[in-house]
């Protein structure tokens, strides 16, 4: 059974950090690319940052560049996502994909 299941949301000030987790288990993370998404309250899901299946390449939502990065351990089929300088505006609910699988999502909320 494929499960993608994220962690570490939660509440912190404008300009904090936080680094959420994408635990994979079920299928083979190692071939994957993988990404995460983002969607607030009566918006699209927006594409927040993707890497590939090594680690190698790594790429960024215009809205994030130079705050967030994304990286990868494949040994313990992990991808995370490094939040710097957290805006109010990244206030979303955070989600994993690889292999068109999807996690259930983390609540990420920026407010002072």
């Amino acid at each position: 059974q494929v499960q993608l299941v994220e962690s570490g949301g939660g509440l912190v000030q404008p300009g904090g950090s936080l680094r959420l987790s994408c635990a994979a288990s079920g299928f083979t993370f190692s071939g994957y690319d993988m990404s995460w998404f983002r969607q607030a309250p009566g918006k699209e899901r927006e594409f927040v940052a993707g890497i590939n299946w090594s680690g190698g390449n790594t790429n960024y939502g215009d809205s994030v560049k130079g705050r967030f990065t994304i990286s990868r351990d494949n040994a313990k089929s992990t991808v995370y996502l490094q939040m710097n300088s957290l805006k109010p505006e990244d206030t979303a609910v955070y989600y994993c994909t690889g292999g068109n699988f999807w996690g259930q999502g983390t609540q990420v909320t920026v407010s002072s």
